[in-house]
């Protein structure tokens, strides 16, 4: 099968704080406008090169997803993973990029694409750009491994990576023989995006619509054994999810949610949670992000105080 691939140019800043911490889960590749960005499948390649004149392809990732999303939320969900020290730092790159005021406080909205398996290779094993990529090009270049240039991208990867014995990026099959997808390996940052978004950035319990007030829940916590997969997380209120986090109120099987007599007993109050009982909560559209029933009876059975 043939893969795509793209080459980025990639903020200078941006690549020299990541290629410090060299086990990240997944980077933020952001783009200082929220274009939409439509080049790659989940699972195809996307590498990143340096400004010219050094026209080197310096590393690289597995793509998950992309969206726009506010920088504050950007940086509330990858943190250092998007490429500097502090959201303040970002805050002042993305205001150079888009020439606007620095002291314009605007939350900028910015274009996402998100990465799991990132890979930052030594510099004895950077790779030229190939002869077919223009001067002119400030955002990135499409190819494929159907194509001479994209083949040769694809294998120089994988032989700078297996020099480096690099396991972070895929499976074993994926980095010998035919191109093929790689499983994106979602992190806490992709998983939250992507649940956000899975559920039309909406509470699928109480409805609330404020961006910055709602979570993306997991259903079995990561640390007793749940996934960053959308399909273990629903999206919530903040509030909601802190009380489903702590066993007051849950989602059954049949996606009824269902509070606790606790929170009267203990904090004599909880009305409006109580008038929320028993409703169906909403859902994604697609039936692979739906919550999984196992993990919705894992909590009802391992974590709601009934």
């Amino acid at each position: 099968m043939s893969v795509k691939l793209i080459v980025a140019v990639t903020d200078g800043d941006w690549f020299e704080h990541l290629r410090r911490k060299p086990d990240l889960a997944e980077v933020n590749f952001w783009a200082p406008a929220a274009a939409n960005f439509k080049a790659l499948e989940p699972g195809e390649l996307f590498l990143f090169k340096l400004h010219a004149p050094r026209n080197m392809i310096v590393g690289g990732g597995v793509f998950a997803y992309a969206n726009a999303l506010p920088c504050s939320l950007a940086w509330e969900a990858f943190g250092e993973a998007n490429g500097a020290s502090s959201l303040g730092q970002m805050r002042t790159r993305i205001a150079k990029y888009r020439k606007a005021d620095p002291a314009d406080r605007s939350d900028f909205t910015i274009g996402c694409r998100i990465l799991t398996q990132p890979f930052f290779l030594p510099e004895s094993r950077w790779i030229p750009v190939p002869e077919s990529w223009a001067p002119n090009i400030v955002s990135f270049k499409g190819y494929s491994t159907s194509e001479p240039d994209g083949l040769r991208l694809w294998e120089a990867v994988q032989s700078g990576m297996a020099a480096h014995a690099h396991t972070g990026f895929a499976e074993e099959q994926a980095r010998y023989g035919e191109p093929t997808l790689v499983r994106p390996r979602l992190g806490q940052g992709a998983f939250r995006i992507l649940v956000t978004d899975s559920y039309h950035r909406k509470c699928a319990i109480s409805g609330e619509k404020t961006l910055p007030a709602l979570d993306a829940a997991h259903i079995r916590p990561f640390a007793d054994g749940g996934t960053h997969e959308a399909s273990n997380g629903v999206l919530m209120r903040r509030d909601i999810h802190s009380l489903f986090d702590a066993g007051y109120v849950t989602i059954t099987p049949e996606l009824r949610f269902e509070v606790s007599p606790r929170i009267r007993e203990e904090f004599s109050n909880g009305r409006q949670y109580y008038e929320l009982h028993g409703q169906t909560i909403a859902v994604p559209d697609n039936p692979r992000l739906q919550p999984d029933r196992s993990a919705l009876r894992w909590h009802n059975d391992e974590t709601f105080r009934a």
